[in-house]
Protein backbone atom coordinates (compact mmCIF):
# COMPACT_ATOMS: atom_id res chain seq x y z
CA UNK A 1 0.00 0.00 0.00
CA UNK A 2 0.57 3.73 -0.34
CA UNK A 3 0.83 6.47 1.91
CA UNK A 4 1.59 9.94 2.03
CA UNK A 5 2.31 9.65 6.20
CA UNK A 6 3.77 6.47 7.76
CA UNK A 7 4.37 7.10 11.34
CA UNK A 8 5.81 4.17 13.21
CA UNK A 9 4.66 3.68 17.35
CA UNK A 10 1.47 5.10 18.53
CA UNK A 11 2.20 6.39 21.63
CA UNK A 12 1.16 9.98 22.91
CA UNK A 13 3.89 11.37 20.37
CA UNK A 14 2.94 9.16 16.97
CA UNK A 15 -1.15 9.30 17.69
CA UNK A 16 -0.74 12.97 17.97
CA UNK A 17 0.97 13.77 14.77
CA UNK A 18 -1.68 10.89 13.46
CA UNK A 19 -4.51 12.83 14.50
CA UNK A 20 -2.73 16.48 13.53
CA UNK A 21 -1.72 15.22 9.86
CA UNK A 22 -5.58 13.54 9.17
CA UNK A 23 -7.25 17.28 10.07
CA UNK A 24 -4.74 18.85 8.01
CA UNK A 25 -5.88 16.44 4.91
CA UNK A 26 -3.08 14.12 5.21
CA UNK A 27 -2.93 10.75 4.28
CA UNK A 28 -1.91 8.90 6.90
CA UNK A 29 -1.20 5.24 8.25
CA UNK A 30 -0.28 4.56 11.63
CA UNK A 31 2.05 1.10 12.62
CA UNK A 32 1.48 0.17 16.34
CA UNK A 33 2.85 -3.38 17.75
CA UNK A 34 1.60 -3.76 20.78
CA UNK A 35 -1.29 -1.20 22.08
CA UNK A 36 -2.10 2.14 20.85
CA UNK A 37 -1.36 4.44 23.77
CA UNK A 38 2.13 3.54 23.92
CA UNK A 39 4.32 3.58 27.49
CA UNK A 40 2.61 6.14 28.67
CA UNK A 41 -0.85 5.11 28.68
CA UNK A 42 -0.70 1.64 29.20
CA UNK A 43 2.76 1.12 31.46
CA UNK A 44 3.57 4.60 32.33
CA UNK A 45 2.48 7.50 32.91
CA UNK A 46 -1.34 6.84 33.45
CA UNK A 47 -1.42 3.58 35.36
CA UNK A 48 1.28 4.64 37.54
CA UNK A 49 -0.82 7.80 39.34
CA UNK A 50 -3.64 5.29 39.20
CA UNK A 51 -1.80 3.13 41.74
CA UNK A 52 -0.04 6.29 43.89
CA UNK A 53 -3.96 7.23 43.95
CA UNK A 54 -4.57 4.25 45.16
CA UNK A 55 -1.74 3.60 47.57
CA UNK A 56 -2.82 7.62 49.16
CA UNK A 57 -6.26 6.24 49.69
CA UNK A 58 -5.35 2.79 51.40
CA UNK A 59 -2.77 5.54 53.23
CA UNK A 60 -5.26 8.04 54.36
CA UNK A 61 -7.83 5.23 55.75
CA UNK A 62 -5.72 3.20 57.57
CA UNK A 63 -4.67 6.83 59.18
CA UNK A 64 -7.98 7.41 59.89
CA UNK A 65 -8.08 3.85 61.92
CA UNK A 66 -5.43 4.72 63.94
CA UNK A 67 -5.67 8.45 64.20
CA UNK A 68 -8.60 10.19 63.60
CA UNK A 69 -7.45 13.96 63.41
CA UNK A 70 -10.25 15.07 61.55
CA UNK A 71 -13.56 13.42 63.73
CA UNK A 72 -13.43 10.28 61.33
CA UNK A 73 -13.01 7.09 62.85
CA UNK A 74 -13.37 3.61 61.45
CA UNK A 75 -12.13 0.14 61.69
CA UNK A 76 -8.75 -0.65 59.84
CA UNK A 77 -9.46 -1.47 56.02
CA UNK A 78 -8.73 -3.83 54.10
CA UNK A 79 -7.01 -3.80 50.44
CA UNK A 80 -8.29 -6.27 47.68
CA UNK A 81 -5.30 -5.51 45.19
CA UNK A 82 -7.20 -7.44 42.54
CA UNK A 83 -9.82 -4.74 42.65
CA UNK A 84 -7.32 -2.22 42.80
CA UNK A 85 -5.45 -3.53 39.56
CA UNK A 86 -8.68 -3.92 37.85
CA UNK A 87 -9.86 -0.69 38.39
CA UNK A 88 -6.30 0.68 36.96
CA UNK A 89 -6.62 -1.41 34.33
CA UNK A 90 -10.10 -0.01 33.78
CA UNK A 91 -8.99 3.30 33.35
CA UNK A 92 -5.80 2.85 30.99
CA UNK A 93 -8.69 0.14 28.17
CA UNK A 94 -10.99 3.53 28.52
CA UNK A 95 -8.08 6.21 27.36
CA UNK A 96 -6.40 4.00 25.08
CA UNK A 97 -10.27 2.68 23.59
CA UNK A 98 -10.78 6.13 23.36
CA UNK A 99 -7.11 6.92 21.20
CA UNK A 100 -8.27 4.51 18.90
CA UNK A 101 -11.62 6.08 18.45
CA UNK A 102 -9.87 8.97 18.05
CA UNK A 103 -7.98 7.96 15.00
CA UNK A 104 -10.26 6.26 13.21
CA UNK A 105 -12.60 9.17 13.36
CA UNK A 106 -10.24 11.51 11.45
CA UNK A 107 -9.38 8.54 9.02
CA UNK A 108 -6.34 7.74 10.17
CA UNK A 109 -5.38 3.91 8.64
CA UNK A 110 -4.54 2.00 11.69
CA UNK A 111 -1.97 -1.53 11.10
CA UNK A 112 -1.38 -3.54 14.17
CA UNK A 113 2.16 -5.40 13.65
CA UNK A 114 5.83 -4.56 13.89
CA UNK A 115 7.00 -2.64 11.58
CA UNK A 116 10.88 -3.46 9.75
CA UNK A 117 12.09 -0.28 7.88
CA UNK A 118 13.88 -1.58 4.82
CA UNK A 119 14.90 2.30 3.81
CA UNK A 120 13.58 5.91 4.32
CA UNK A 121 10.59 5.31 2.04
CA UNK A 122 9.57 1.39 2.55
CA UNK A 123 8.72 -0.56 5.87
CA UNK A 124 7.62 -3.62 5.83
CA UNK A 125 4.74 -4.68 8.99
CA UNK A 126 4.74 -8.62 10.23
CA UNK A 127 1.35 -9.00 11.58
CA UNK A 128 -0.54 -11.44 13.41
CA UNK A 129 -0.94 -14.38 11.28
CA UNK A 130 2.56 -13.93 9.35
CA UNK A 131 0.70 -11.67 7.13
CA UNK A 132 3.45 -8.85 5.74
CA UNK A 133 2.41 -6.24 4.55
CA UNK A 134 4.73 -3.47 2.86
CA UNK A 135 4.10 0.41 2.94
CA UNK A 136 5.67 3.09 0.63
CA UNK A 137 5.47 6.25 2.33
CA UNK A 138 6.51 9.98 0.99
CA UNK A 139 7.05 10.45 4.87
CA UNK A 140 8.30 8.83 7.62
CA UNK A 141 7.83 9.74 11.11
CA UNK A 142 10.00 7.45 13.73
CA UNK A 143 7.94 7.75 16.88
CA UNK A 144 8.91 4.24 19.00
CA UNK A 145 9.52 5.90 22.27
CA UNK A 146 12.24 4.42 24.97
CA UNK A 147 12.29 1.25 27.10
CA UNK A 148 13.67 0.44 30.62
CA UNK A 149 17.13 0.28 30.97
CA UNK A 150 18.38 -3.39 32.21
CA UNK A 151 21.26 -3.40 34.50
CA UNK A 152 23.80 -6.45 33.31
CA UNK A 153 23.97 -8.26 36.94
CA UNK A 154 20.64 -7.65 37.17
CA UNK A 155 18.65 -9.22 33.98
CA UNK A 156 14.66 -8.74 34.08
CA UNK A 157 13.10 -12.03 35.47
CA UNK A 158 11.90 -13.67 38.44
CA UNK A 159 12.29 -11.52 41.42
CA UNK A 160 13.80 -8.78 39.28
CA UNK A 161 11.11 -6.50 37.96
CA UNK A 162 10.37 -3.14 35.36
CA UNK A 163 8.17 -0.69 36.44
CA UNK A 164 5.75 -2.27 34.02
CA UNK A 165 5.40 -5.25 36.40
CA UNK A 166 5.42 -3.09 39.40
CA UNK A 167 1.99 -1.40 38.02
CA UNK A 168 0.00 -5.14 37.68
CA UNK A 169 1.15 -6.81 41.36
CA UNK A 170 -0.55 -10.09 42.03
CA UNK A 171 0.89 -9.61 45.72
CA UNK A 172 2.23 -6.45 47.88
CA UNK A 173 6.06 -8.13 48.71
CA UNK A 174 6.85 -8.12 52.31
CA UNK A 175 10.19 -6.50 51.25
CA UNK A 176 10.88 -4.23 48.01
CA UNK A 177 14.14 -2.86 47.23
CA UNK A 178 14.08 -0.14 44.53
CA UNK A 179 17.19 0.51 42.22
CA UNK A 180 17.34 4.21 41.09
CA UNK A 181 16.44 7.39 43.00
CA UNK A 182 15.11 9.03 40.10
CA UNK A 183 11.51 9.56 39.54
CA UNK A 184 9.85 6.39 38.59
CA UNK A 185 11.88 4.70 41.51
CA UNK A 186 10.65 7.08 44.33
CA UNK A 187 6.81 7.17 42.67
CA UNK A 188 6.27 3.44 42.41
CA UNK A 189 8.31 2.90 46.17
CA UNK A 190 6.67 5.21 48.09
CA UNK A 191 3.12 3.77 46.40
CA UNK A 192 4.28 0.01 47.82
CA UNK A 193 5.07 1.39 50.90
CA UNK A 194 1.81 3.13 51.73
CA UNK A 195 0.35 -0.26 50.42
CA UNK A 196 2.44 -1.99 53.43
CA UNK A 197 5.69 -3.05 51.78
CA UNK A 198 9.02 -2.49 53.20
CA UNK A 199 10.98 -0.23 51.07
CA UNK A 200 14.64 0.37 50.48
CA UNK A 201 16.19 2.66 47.71
CA UNK A 202 19.76 1.90 46.08
CA UNK A 203 21.37 5.15 43.78
CA UNK A 204 24.76 5.04 43.08
CA UNK A 205 24.69 8.80 43.14
CA UNK A 206 24.83 10.69 46.58
CA UNK A 207 21.57 12.35 47.08
CA UNK A 208 18.34 11.71 45.62
CA UNK A 209 16.72 12.89 42.32
CA UNK A 210 20.06 13.96 41.25
CA UNK A 211 18.97 16.55 38.94
CA UNK A 212 17.02 18.68 41.20
CA UNK A 213 18.40 21.34 43.63
CA UNK A 214 18.66 20.15 47.55
CA UNK A 215 15.97 22.99 48.43
CA UNK A 216 13.40 20.89 46.58
CA UNK A 217 14.30 17.46 47.45
CA UNK A 218 14.69 18.10 50.89
CA UNK A 219 11.18 17.90 51.79
CA UNK A 220 10.88 14.53 50.04
CA UNK A 221 13.78 13.00 51.77
CA UNK A 222 12.06 13.98 54.71
CA UNK A 223 8.84 12.78 53.76
CA UNK A 224 10.74 9.25 52.95
CA UNK A 225 11.97 9.08 56.10
CA UNK A 226 8.23 8.93 58.18
CA UNK A 227 7.53 6.97 55.88
CA UNK A 228 9.96 4.27 57.19
CA UNK A 229 11.47 4.29 53.42
CA UNK A 230 15.15 3.38 53.49
CA UNK A 231 17.69 5.27 51.62
CA UNK A 232 21.18 3.82 50.39
CA UNK A 233 22.80 6.62 48.49
CA UNK A 234 26.65 6.25 47.20
CA UNK A 235 25.69 2.62 46.62
CA UNK A 236 26.30 -0.03 43.93
CA UNK A 237 24.39 -3.03 43.59
CA UNK A 238 26.36 -6.21 43.45
CA UNK A 239 23.98 -8.89 42.37
CA UNK A 240 21.13 -11.05 43.62
CA UNK A 241 21.57 -13.15 46.48
CA UNK A 242 22.38 -17.00 46.03
CA UNK A 243 18.71 -18.07 46.86
CA UNK A 244 17.24 -14.52 44.75
CA UNK A 245 15.94 -13.67 48.30
CA UNK A 246 18.08 -10.44 48.79
CA UNK A 247 20.20 -7.71 46.89
CA UNK A 248 23.57 -7.84 46.87
CA UNK A 249 24.81 -3.53 47.52
CA UNK A 250 28.22 -2.24 48.26
CA UNK A 251 28.38 0.84 50.19
CA UNK A 252 30.99 3.82 49.09
CA UNK A 253 33.78 2.84 51.78
CA UNK A 254 33.78 -0.89 50.43
CA UNK A 255 31.18 -2.41 52.58
CA UNK A 256 28.92 -4.92 51.34
CA UNK A 257 25.92 -5.40 52.28
CA UNK A 258 22.61 -7.65 51.91
CA UNK A 259 18.99 -6.40 51.94
CA UNK A 260 15.51 -8.58 51.60
CA UNK A 261 14.15 -8.38 48.89
CA UNK A 262 10.96 -10.72 47.32
CA UNK A 263 10.70 -8.15 44.76
CA UNK A 264 13.69 -5.96 43.69
CA UNK A 265 12.47 -3.11 41.27
CA UNK A 266 15.09 -1.79 38.79
CA UNK A 267 14.37 2.14 37.85
CA UNK A 268 17.79 2.83 36.23
CA UNK A 269 16.44 4.81 33.56
CA UNK A 270 15.69 4.33 30.19
CA UNK A 271 16.94 3.93 26.56
CA UNK A 272 15.25 4.93 23.15
CA UNK A 273 14.06 2.29 21.34
CA UNK A 274 16.81 2.62 18.30
CA UNK A 275 16.68 -1.49 17.19
CA UNK A 276 15.61 -1.64 13.21
CA UNK A 277 17.23 1.37 12.07
CA UNK A 278 20.59 0.30 11.14
CA UNK A 279 19.45 0.56 7.54
CA UNK A 280 19.01 4.50 7.93
CA UNK A 281 22.14 6.16 7.87
CA UNK A 282 20.98 8.99 10.12
CA UNK A 283 23.07 11.51 12.39
CA UNK A 284 23.12 10.92 16.18
CA UNK A 285 23.29 12.81 19.86
CA UNK A 286 24.94 10.36 21.87
CA UNK A 287 22.56 7.30 21.68
CA UNK A 288 19.52 9.89 20.49
CA UNK A 289 18.54 10.27 16.91
CA UNK A 290 19.52 13.86 16.02
CA UNK A 291 17.34 16.50 15.05
CA UNK A 292 16.68 20.17 14.29
CA UNK A 293 13.75 22.77 15.75
CA UNK A 294 11.16 20.79 13.30
CA UNK A 295 12.52 17.23 13.93
CA UNK A 296 13.79 16.50 11.12
CA UNK A 297 16.60 13.63 11.17
CA UNK A 298 19.90 13.97 8.84
CA UNK A 299 17.63 11.90 5.76
CA UNK A 300 15.43 13.89 3.70
CA UNK A 301 11.54 13.39 4.73
CA UNK A 302 12.52 11.46 7.74
CA UNK A 303 11.62 12.79 11.22
CA UNK A 304 11.93 11.88 14.66
CA UNK A 305 9.94 13.02 17.45
CA UNK A 306 9.36 11.86 21.57
CA UNK A 307 11.77 9.52 23.40
CA UNK A 308 14.35 8.89 20.46
CA UNK A 309 15.13 12.25 20.10
CA UNK A 310 16.42 13.04 23.73
CA UNK A 311 16.00 14.33 26.83
CA UNK A 312 13.73 15.35 28.59
CA UNK A 313 11.88 11.78 27.80
CA UNK A 314 8.60 13.04 28.67
CA UNK A 315 5.29 12.60 27.46
CA UNK A 316 3.89 16.28 26.36
CA UNK A 317 7.19 16.89 24.82
CA UNK A 318 6.38 14.01 22.67
CA UNK A 319 2.90 15.34 21.71
CA UNK A 320 3.83 18.52 21.18
CA UNK A 321 6.45 17.33 18.73
CA UNK A 322 3.71 15.23 16.64
CA UNK A 323 1.88 18.71 16.35
CA UNK A 324 4.41 20.37 14.64
CA UNK A 325 5.89 17.32 12.61
CA UNK A 326 2.64 17.23 11.31
CA UNK A 327 1.66 20.71 10.55
CA UNK A 328 5.67 21.16 8.73
CA UNK A 329 4.88 18.38 6.67
CA UNK A 330 1.19 20.04 5.71
CA UNK A 331 3.03 23.04 4.40
CA UNK A 332 2.96 25.25 7.54
CA UNK A 333 5.23 27.05 9.66
CA UNK A 334 6.34 25.89 12.67
CA UNK A 335 9.49 24.78 14.68
CA UNK A 336 9.57 23.12 18.13
CA UNK A 337 11.37 25.74 20.26
CA UNK A 338 9.05 25.83 23.81
CA UNK A 339 10.87 28.27 26.27
CA UNK A 340 10.60 25.44 28.65
CA UNK A 341 9.51 21.87 29.05
CA UNK A 342 7.18 21.55 32.45
CA UNK A 343 8.49 18.37 34.52
CA UNK A 344 6.68 16.77 37.54
CA UNK A 345 7.92 14.64 39.78
CA UNK A 346 4.21 12.46 41.78
CA UNK A 347 6.48 11.88 44.66
CA UNK A 348 4.67 12.82 48.12
CA UNK A 349 5.16 15.75 47.94
CA UNK A 350 4.69 16.56 44.46
CA UNK A 351 7.70 18.32 42.80
CA UNK A 352 7.46 20.68 39.86
CA UNK A 353 10.28 22.01 38.02
CA UNK A 354 9.72 24.54 35.09
CA UNK A 355 12.27 26.81 33.30
CA UNK A 356 15.57 27.71 35.19
CA UNK A 357 16.68 26.90 38.61
CA UNK A 358 18.58 29.46 40.80
CA UNK A 359 21.52 27.31 39.84
CA UNK A 360 21.17 27.09 36.58
CA UNK A 361 20.65 30.70 36.35
CA UNK A 362 23.58 31.71 37.94
CA UNK A 363 25.61 29.39 35.62
CA UNK A 364 24.64 31.51 32.77
CA UNK A 365 25.59 34.84 34.73
CA UNK A 366 22.09 35.77 34.85
CA UNK A 367 21.72 37.93 38.13
CA UNK A 368 18.63 37.15 39.45
CA UNK A 369 15.72 37.62 41.93
CA UNK A 370 14.64 34.62 43.90
CA UNK A 371 12.00 33.95 46.29
CA UNK A 372 10.28 31.00 47.80
CA UNK A 373 6.88 31.24 49.61
CA UNK A 374 5.57 28.02 51.97
CA UNK A 375 2.55 26.63 52.01
CA UNK A 376 2.55 26.73 55.97
CA UNK A 377 1.10 30.33 55.29
CA UNK A 378 -1.44 29.03 52.55
CA UNK A 379 -4.90 28.78 53.82
CA UNK A 380 -5.92 26.09 51.15
CA UNK A 381 -3.30 23.90 52.04
CA UNK A 382 -3.54 23.63 55.75
CA UNK A 383 -7.39 23.00 54.78
CA UNK A 384 -5.95 19.88 52.49
CA UNK A 385 -3.39 18.75 55.44
CA UNK A 386 -1.09 19.37 53.28
CA UNK A 387 0.92 22.38 54.72
CA UNK A 388 4.64 21.23 53.60
CA UNK A 389 6.42 22.73 50.63
CA UNK A 390 7.00 26.06 49.07
CA UNK A 391 6.46 27.39 45.54
CA UNK A 392 9.57 29.47 44.37
CA UNK A 393 10.53 31.84 41.70
CA UNK A 394 13.28 32.75 39.60
CA UNK A 395 13.65 35.88 37.93
CA UNK A 396 15.94 38.51 35.75
CA UNK A 397 17.10 41.01 38.40
CA UNK A 398 16.88 44.26 35.84
CA UNK A 399 13.54 43.77 34.23
CA UNK A 400 11.88 41.30 36.61
CA UNK A 401 11.17 38.90 33.53
CA UNK A 402 10.29 35.11 34.93
CA UNK A 403 13.06 32.80 34.26
CA UNK A 404 11.71 29.63 36.16
CA UNK A 405 9.29 28.20 38.88
CA UNK A 406 10.22 25.38 40.84
CA UNK A 407 7.41 23.87 43.16
CA UNK A 408 7.22 20.84 46.12
CA UNK A 409 3.88 19.87 47.85
CA UNK A 410 0.65 18.45 47.74
CA UNK A 411 -0.46 18.89 44.46
CA UNK A 412 1.18 21.29 43.12
CA UNK A 413 1.47 19.04 39.43
CA UNK A 414 -1.33 21.47 38.87
CA UNK A 415 0.40 24.78 38.99
CA UNK A 416 2.62 23.25 36.32
CA UNK A 417 0.47 25.13 33.57
CA UNK A 418 0.17 28.46 35.16
CA UNK A 419 4.11 28.25 35.57
CA UNK A 420 4.68 27.33 32.05
CA UNK A 421 2.16 29.97 30.72
CA UNK A 422 3.97 32.87 32.40
CA UNK A 423 7.53 31.72 30.84
CA UNK A 424 5.67 31.41 27.68
CA UNK A 425 4.10 34.69 27.52
CA UNK A 426 7.44 36.11 28.64
CA UNK A 427 5.37 37.64 31.77
CA UNK A 428 7.31 39.71 34.43
CA UNK A 429 6.70 39.11 37.94
CA UNK A 430 4.57 42.30 37.99
CA UNK A 431 2.12 40.60 35.90
CA UNK A 432 1.90 37.35 38.41
CA UNK A 433 1.85 39.67 41.15
CA UNK A 434 -0.90 41.81 39.93
CA UNK A 435 -3.13 38.95 38.29
CA UNK A 436 -6.20 38.12 40.81
CA UNK A 437 -5.47 34.96 42.15
CA UNK A 438 -8.71 32.88 43.77
CA UNK A 439 -8.96 32.50 47.24
CA UNK A 440 -8.70 30.09 49.01
CA UNK A 441 -6.11 28.27 46.53
CA UNK A 442 -2.93 26.57 46.53
CA UNK A 443 -2.37 28.98 43.53
CA UNK A 444 -2.32 31.86 45.67
CA UNK A 445 1.34 31.10 47.11
CA UNK A 446 2.48 31.32 42.85
CA UNK A 447 1.25 34.80 43.60
CA UNK A 448 2.74 35.39 46.63
CA UNK A 449 6.33 34.30 45.41
CA UNK A 450 6.13 37.31 43.00
CA UNK A 451 5.32 40.11 45.47
CA UNK A 452 7.66 38.58 47.91
CA UNK A 453 10.50 38.77 45.33
CA UNK A 454 9.18 42.44 44.83
CA UNK A 455 9.51 42.71 48.71
CA UNK A 456 6.06 43.30 49.35
CA UNK A 457 4.63 39.51 50.37
CA UNK A 458 0.66 40.30 52.04
CA UNK A 459 1.12 36.91 54.05
CA UNK A 460 4.59 35.96 55.25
Amino acid sequence: MDTRLLIIGGGPGGYVAALRAAQLGIATTLVEGAALGGTCLNVGCIPSKAMIHVAEEYQRACGRAEHGSLGIRHGRPELDLGQAVAWKNGIVDRLTTGVAALLKKQGVTVIEGWAEILDGKTVEVQRAGGERLRIRTEHLVLAMGSTSVELPNLPFGGPVISATEALSPTEIPEHLVVVGAGYIGLELGIAYRKLGAQVAVVEAQSRLLPGYDAELTTPLRQRLERLGIALHLNCQVAGLAADGAGLWMTRGDGREELLPAQRILVAAGRRPRTEGLERLPLDYDGRYIRVDDGCRTSMTDVWAIGDLTGEPLLAHRAMAQGEVVAELIAGKRRRFAPVAIPAVCYTDPEIVVVGLTPEQAKAQGLETMVASFPFAANGRALTLEGPEGFVRVVARADDHRILGWQATGQQVAELATAFSHSLEMGMQLEDVAATLHPHPTLGEAVQEAALRALGRALHL
